[in-house]
């Protein structure tokens, strides 16, 4: 066996063939070994390098604001159609007119019923005006009344002041009167003693007896005219008060009718404020026969077809779905993974239709992915058994923006970014099943640090 392998050794030395070479490699060594090595080396770095924890999930691309995503528009009439501006699949701006509707109530097929409502109020309008300068008018007048009262009044205060001046002379002449009277009587005493005695003749006596019987009178219509002075002065102080009970009826006329145009006015502009609710009513109506689009898209989903075609209020014409959006990712997480998510966590995305090559543990070394930061988790669980989530573009400096031509309802493939670990741990976690690591944001624990120091 020896002399064998001697004489296979001097063979192979001595031949130049490589093919006999190559067959007999009894000198080549196994490179096994050095493989080996070399792998578990590499394995043992690779254990240590930085692997970014991260949740995976399906979604689909929709909008944060309400405005941005597909709406109905509906008639607001009932009605038929007439005429449609617009056919599916076309683009609209704000205020363009879809389609046009005809009436079928029977209350507003008068063509010009607008003109004869606003006749009607225009007339009410009249009315009103009229009721007013009535009631200014009864104002006018009830001033003048005031006045005429104020002037009425003191003519009479007047009168009344110059007959209490008349009584006083009058009481003067009375008492005059009587001195004379008095005078006269004594003369009379004083000449039927002498007339007795014979001092003094009877013509003497019948004279001093008609000076008492004069100076009687005298003071007897004296009196008369006292008395008919101060019967004049009740009656001016009667006057008085007839002439402002007088003028009291007049005013309380003139207010009651004035407070009656009041109330017609405000009949009447109750009457105008129901017309013009009326006619608001009926120009409105007639704008909402013509069905716009509230905002600028495309319109899809066309519900009726054809002219003449009869509709309900409130049933949907078309759909229109906005052109201008700004997108986001609604993503469903499982219960277990909810408080491993708070908003303002990054998260990178595939969607669908754009190639990409992902390496979920290196994030920044994935090619076509795009960056996303959560705004908002719902604290309900749908109606799938898991929570939504609602993810909008990261505008960062650092990250490409989010494709233009993706559309709503389109796929979207998220991977939440959690913790950086080694990938030796991440081995260990997935190996034995545990959950990533539960970790609070840095935000939050900066503000914590900082309420520590203060």
């Amino acid at each position: 066996m020896e002399i064998l392998q001697h004489n296979i050794d001097e063979l192979y030395q001595q031949n130049a063939l490589q093919s006999y070479k190559k067959i007999y490699r009894i000198n080549r060594q196994s490179s096994v070994k050095r493989w080996l090595i070399s792998i578990l080396c590499v394995s043992a770095v690779v254990m240590f390098l930085p692997w970014t924890q991260n949740i995976k999930t399906n979604g689909t691309i929709t909008t944060l604001k309400q405005e941005d995503r597909p709406q109905e528009v509906n008639t607001v009439l009932s009605g038929s159609i007439v005429k449609w501006y617009i056919k599916e699949g076309d683009f609209v701006k704000k205020g363009d007119t879809i389609l046009q509707l005809g009436e079928v109530k029977v209350d507003y097929f008068d063509p010009k019923l607008l003109e004869r409502t606003k006749q009607q109020l225009a007339s009410k309008e009249q009315s009103a005006a009229g009721y007013e300068s009535k009631a200014q008018t009864a104002n006018t007048q009830i001033q003048a009344q005031q006045e005429a009262q104020v002037l009425k009044l003191a003519m009479l205060d007047n009168k009344i002041k110059q007959q209490q001046l008349k009584i006083i002379s009058d009481s003067n002449d009375v008492i005059a009167i009587a001195n004379e009277l008095s005078i006269y009587k004594r003369q009379q005493d004083a000449g039927k003693i002498m007339l007795d005695s014979g001092a003094i003749s009877l013509v003497d006596f019948e004279k001093r007896k008609a000076n008492y019987q004069n100076g009687f009178a005298k003071k007897i219509s004296a009196e008369n005219k006292l008395a008919q002075s101060k019967q004049e002065l009740t009656n001016y102080r009667i006057e008085k008060n007839s002439v402002v009970q007088e003028y009291i009826d007049k005013v309380s006329k003139t207010e009651g009718d004035k407070f009656g145009s009041l109330s017609s006015l405000a009949t009447t502009q109750a009457d105008i404020a129901k017309l013009q609710n009326i006619y608001a009513n009926y120009d409105i109506r007639n704008k909402l026969y013509y069905i716009i689009a509230p905002q600028d898209g495309q319109i899809i989903k066309a519900k009726k077809a054809g002219i003449g075609e009869f509709v309900k209020e409130g049933e949907m014409m078309v759909q229109i779905v906005p052109t201008n959006t700004n997108y986001a990712v609604e993503m469903f997480l499982e219960p277990m993974d909810l408080p491993l998510i708070h908003i303002g966590e990054k998260v990178r995305f595939v969607f669908d239709g754009f190639p990409a090559i992902v390496f979920s543990g290196w994030p920044k070394n994935s090619y076509g992915t795009f960056s996303g930061k959560i705004t908002a988790i719902e604290t309900n669980i749908s109606g799938n058994g898991k929570f939504r989530v609602l993810v909008d573009e990261d505008t960062s400096a650092q990250n490409k923006p989010w494709p233009k031509n993706l559309k709503i309802g389109g796929g979207a493939k998220g991977i939440a970014l959690l913790k950086d670990v080694k990938v030796g741990y991440e081995l260990w976690r997935n190996i034995n099943g545990f959950p990533p690591e539960y970790y609070q944001p840095k935000m939050k624990e900066e503000s914590k640090n900082k309420d520590d120091k203060k």
